[in-house]
């Protein structure tokens, strides 16, 4: 006797304006008896797509081929690259490249300041029609006049700021959290302040200012503090957190450069806090921050090797693995800060993209099967659930698990 297949849809007041396409997907799912949920596609607001200028880190094609399999259907590029997008030309450059291989959506970031050096502002008048916002990610703007310059042209402008928030004189050359293993293992150590301590300026510019500033990857309890506080104030303030904040700190590292990333794996208290602000509505979205290297970058320890790790491949099974099924938050929570909130807060047009998942699979996170150029992550040999099976953008299948 054939079993038959179950389709769910989640429900709910965020979800009333998703109508996802779903004629002919019996062609694409058997009929075994399995539950397949059906989800808005993803969206992650902080991606690294390393095109133009690192194409040996990785590409537009493989990035975005990457986020379809994780579920990803649009994704916003930030802008350290080469050369950066700090003017009309360098931003259609990257555009060019976009309209010809992305499979997805994908919208660039204009950087702040010009080569993102923090000197001089960029033309934010010009480049306001072709961008997501504006960011410098990677660098920290240091300078107060020329955040606040920044701040008040945005406002102008009704655009979005989104900050990496860090102060250079804080590092001290560090590379790992300033905590308990740095001090165990003999690492020179990034104190949370440098991370909190712009963040608390930066949200005083949004206040003087009105503009809306979003914190990119903020990893320490003093962070959700001052963003919670903020929007109690009702300021035009959000933030996002990655998944590996939200499901490790620095009692899993290693010495090993895949476990290397900024900010930082912080504490368990900062774990713990930011988990806290998913639940409470603090913590806008979840971001991966997806930033592949090439392998020479990523093998050389914690000290040496470069800061970033891919993610777009892992972020729901093990968000979904170590928050849903553990009790920590809803599936519908995990969906609304991987779809709704991000689209809300950017400002981001409803479609009908959506993707495919069985929740009840269970995978073992190796690498090698990453379609990303980037392998290194810190989660290899983990065991998850959640396999995606369909993912389908502007009407197009983009991923199916074979």
């Amino acid at each position: 006797m054939q079993k038959m297949r179950k389709l769910h849809i989640l429900s709910g007041q965020c979800f009333s304006d998703f109508h996802p396409e779903i004629t002919g997907i019996s062609e694409f799912l058997p009929e075994d008896g399995s539950d397949y949920y059906i989800f808005p596609g993803f969206t992650d607001v902080h991606v690294h797509m390393r095109e133009p200028g690192f194409s040996y880190k990785e590409t537009i094609r493989t990035g975005t081929a990457a986020a379809a399999r994780g579920g990803y259907t649009t994704v916003l590029a930030m802008p350290n690259l080469n050369p950066v997008p700090d003017s009309i030309e360098h931003l259609r450059a990257e555009q060019e490249i976009i309209d010809r291989d992305a499979l997805i959506t994908v919208i660039p970031y204009a950087s702040i300041t010009v080569g993102e050096k923090g000197q001089e502002l960029v033309d934010f008048q010009a480049l306001k029609d072709l961008c997501a916002g504006f960011s410098d990610d990677g660098k920290g703007v240091q300078s107060e006049e020329m955040m606040r310059a920044a701040f008040e042209s945005a406002a102008r402008l009704h655009k979005i700021i989104a900050a990496h928030c860090e102060v250079d004189s804080m590092l001290h050359g560090g590379y790992i959290h300033d905590g308990a293993y740095a001090k165990a293992h003999g690492h020179r150590g990034i104190s949370s302040m440098s991370e909190w301590a712009e963040i608390e300026r930066n949200v005083r510019l949004s206040r003087e200012t009105g503009c809306a500033f979003h914190a990119c990857h903020i990893s320490t309890k003093e962070s959700v503090e001052i963003i919670r506080k903020a929007k109690k104030e009702g300021l035009n303030v959000s933030c996002e957190t990655g998944p590996h904040y939200l499901v490790m700190d620095e009692n899993d590292l290693r010495e090993d450069g895949w476990f290397k990333m900024n900010p930082p794996l912080r504490g368990t208290e900062d774990r713990i806090a930011l988990i806290e602000g998913v639940k409470d509505g603090t913590i806008d979205c979840i971001a991966t921050d997806h930033a592949p290297h090439g392998e020479e970058e990523k093998s050389k320890g914690l000290e040496k090797s470069a800061f970033g790790i891919v993610g777009l491949e892992t972020a729901f099974p093990l968000l979904y693995t170590k928050l849903v099924k553990e009790g920590v938050i809803t599936l519908e929570k995990l969906v609304e800060l991987l779809t709704v909130s991000p689209r809300k807060r950017f400002g981001l047009k409803k479609n009908g993209d959506f993707t495919v998942w069985k929740l009840d699979e269970k995978f073992t996170v190796d690498p090698s099967e990453f379609l990303s150029m980037g392998k290194a992550q810190p989660f290899t040999g983990m065991e998850l659930y959640g396999r995606c099976m369909l993912t389908v953008h502007d009407g197009r299948i983009v991923y199916r698990q074979s």
